[in-house]
Formats: C-alpha cells, sequence, structure tokens
C-alpha cells in the first residue's frame, strides 16, 4: 500500500501523537506496568543513576523510532515484513524468528500476569483472568487496525490518568520519603548506562510492531516528529512510577511486585482496584499490539498477491491460535522458562537484525534519492 492511499484526512493526533500511545503500548506490558522491569534495570543505579538511565533509554526510543517511521514512510511498509524485506533483503526471515520467540514470550508472560490479577483482585480461577485477556485481545485485533487504534487511544488516557494519581497519592502519602531519597542519593555512577542500554534495546522492538498504524503519516517531517515524540510519550508513566519508588529506596529493589508494595502504603480505598484494572488494560494493548502485528504481516502477503486482505474471521481465528499456543502451552511444556533464559539474547539479536541494519543500511536509504516516487511522502 502506498503512503498516497492511507495519509490524506489523516488527524494531528493520528500523525503525531498516535505512533507513541501505539509505542508505549507494546513496550508496558506486564513488567513495567508493575514495576518489576523498573526495579530491574534502574532501581540498582539509584535514584539520580536510574532517572539517568531511563533518560538515555528515551533517547535510543526516540532516535530509532524516527529513523524506523521515516524508513517505513520511503518503503511504503506498513508491516514488519514488507519493512524488513525492504531493508534486509532475504535475510528478512531473521527478524521474523527472532520476533516469533519475543511474542510467545511475552504472551505467555501476559497471560500468566492476567491470571495472577483475576486471582488476587477478585478471587477468580487463573485460568479466568487468561481466558478473559486472550478473548479481550482477539476481539480487538480481529476487528483490524481502526479499533486497535482506537484501543491505543482510549488505553493511553486511562494509562497516563491512572499513573498521573498515582504519583499525586504518592506524594501525598510518602511525599517527604521521596524527596529524602532524592536528596541523599549521589550523582549517577556505576553501571547506570547498561540500564539504559539493555532496556532500551530490549523494548524497542515495539518500533516496527506499531508500523501499521503509521499509515497516517504523510511526510518525513511527520515520521521524525512522531518517532521523536514516542520516546518520551512511552517512558513518562515509568518516570512518574520511579519517583514513587524512590521513597523507599533501597528495599523496593527487592520487591516482587514493586506497585503492589507502594499502593499497600497509600492505603486509599479503591485505587488498587483501578491500578490492577489499568494493569490488565496495559496487557490487552501490549498483547492486541503483538498480534495485530502477525495479522498484518499475514494479510500483507496474502495482498502482494493480488488477493483480499484478511477477514475479521480469519483474524480472530489466527489471533486464537497464537494465543493458544502461547498463554496455555508454552507454559505447561516449559517453553516459557527456556525462552526467558534467553532474554538477554534476544535483545543482542535485535540489535544485530534491526537496530545495527536500521542505523546503516537504513539510514542510507533514507539519505539516497528514492527510485519510486509513488512511495514516497504526500506533497
Amino acid at each position: 500500500m502506498s503512503v498516497g492511499e492511507t495519509g490524506s484526512g489523516s488527524s494531528w493526533f493520528q500523525r503525531y501523537l498516535l505512533p507513541g500511545f501505539a509505542l508505549k503500548a507494546v513496550i508496558i506490558g506486564g513488567g513495567y506496568a508493575t514495576g518489576r522491569e523498573l526495579a530491574e534495570y534502574f532501581v540498582p543505579s539509584g535514584p539520580w543513576g536510574g532517572l539517568s538511565a531511563m533518560l538515555l533509554a528515551t533517547l535510543i526510543w526516540s532516535v530509532v523510532a524516527a529513523l524506523t517511521f521515516a524508513l517505513a514512510l520511503k518503503l511504503g511498509a506498513y508491516d514488519y515484513r514488507s519493512f524488513f524485506k525492504g531493508l534486509l533483503g532475504p535475510a528478512w526471515i531473521a527478524f521474523e524468528i527472532a520476533y516469533i520467540i519475543f511474542v510467545v514470550l511475552i504472551l505467555a508472560v501476559f497471560g500468566a500476569a492476567a491470571g495472577a490479577i483475576g486471582a488476587a483482585t477478585f478471587g477468580w480461577p487463573e485460568l479466568a483472568g487468561v481466558l478473559l485477556l486472550a478473548v479481550s485481545i482477539v476481539a480487538v485485533t480481529a476487528w483490524g487496525t481502526g479499533v486497535v487504534e482506537q484501543m491505543f487511544k482510549y488505553v493511553s488516557i486511562l494509562l497516563y490518568a491512572v499513573y498521573g494519581l498515582f504519583l499525586v497519592l504518592a506524594l501525598a502519602s510518602f511525599g517527604g520519603l521521596i524527596g529524602q531519597g532524592f536528596a541523599n542519593a549521589p550523582p549517577p555512577s556505576g553501571n547506570w548506562m547498561a540500564g539504559g542500554l539493555t532496556y532500551a534495546s530490549y523494548n524497542i522492538v515495539g518500533a516496527v510492531v506499531i508500523l501499521p498504524v503509521l499509515r497516517h503519516l504523510r511526510h518525513q517531517r511527520d515520521a521524525v516528529v512522531a518517532g521523536l515524540i514516542a520516546g518520551p510519550l512511552s517512558m513518562l508513566p515509568a518516570i512518574l512510577f520511579f519517583v514513587a519508588m524512590m521513597a523507599f529506596y533501597p528495599a523496593i529493589g527487592d520487591e516482587t511486585l514493586p506497585s503492589d508494595f507502594l499502593l499497600r502504603q497509600m492505603t486509599v480505598p479503591g485505587f488498587h482496584i483501578l491500578f490492577q484494572v489499568m494493569i490488565f488494560a496495559a496487557l490487552l494493548e501490549s498483547g492486541a499490539g503483538s498480534v495485530h502485528a502477525i495479522n498484518e504481516r499475514i494479510s500483507g502477503a496474502i495482498e502482494s498477491r493480488g488477493r483480499p486482505p484478511l477477514s475479521t474471521g480469519a483474524r480472530a481465528i489466527i489471533g486464537a491460535v497464537i494465543l493458544t499456543g502461547c498463554m496455555f502451552v508454552a507454559g505447561e511444556i516449559g517453553l516459557v522458562d527456556l525462552i526467558a533464559s534467553g532474554y538477554r539474547f534476544l535483545a543482542w539479536l535485535f540489535l544485530a537484525v534491526f537496530v545495527l541494519p536500521l542505523v546503516t543500511i537504513g539510514t542510507w536509504r533514507l539519505l539516497r534519492p528514492s527510485t519510486a516516487p509513488h512511495m514516497e511522502a504526500l506533497p
């Protein structure tokens, strides 16, 4: 599909903010939303070191997203198969292998997290939470990009509002401790850069996952601005969360679920349930974004052969098969543990098959005069 078929008539929100909301949706998942990933990658560096690492990760996300969006616009590639065929040529299959492993892992983890949320918050059997998440993902992704975009929009509003309220309540409940945590902390030192680089490299695959929402971009300027904005939009909730966590540094780093620990300190009736609902919504948008990327990859391949795009029923079936394999089967046969042991390996793999080619080959192609005028941005 060419840009001219998709970008005209797009709103300011769709061109500049939607890509950032979508990137945040894919990144946030269960670990970010509960604070566990923040405790793993940022808390060990202390208040100022952790913030420095988060700002470094934000900068990396912004630069990589801007390059990715601009190259996708120039190639007219709005699914990851088309994008990597344009970037890597015959080697595009290397990314697909890495991405499938990544999806199996994150969807299995999301399913486990949804089961735990249902059990802890409402007393449901764990299977009920898993099924609710799976059915919700299928329902959203079955209707295609338009519905997925609406989900990104409204869930993002919920997320930013809840995280903002979370910080307000934290300041009201233990704001003095937060101030002391930062006042007594030394300047950034140690291995804070490694934490920021590792976290950024593992999650930046989201810039490719959300390619379907880039159909609204009209100019290279749109792509660059949307990409630069995407980094801060994706990290803002994490920064708000991290600031609250510093009230209990360094002990908070040992908490399995930092969010639950902080919510217990606030003792605000009803907010705990609202926060758990927000985490479920984060799991939904992350899972839906990942499954939708696969649907669009398959649909793009079908359309390239002159056939009509995937129907709603076909998208639902594909989503159900993926989720069944990832959420139910993967945990039973031990794939989750097997793949989780290679988490950092996946980060290096994405650097090799995505980031490095993007900043070298991709930059060269962006600077080279186009030989395909019909794929250029709208005037």
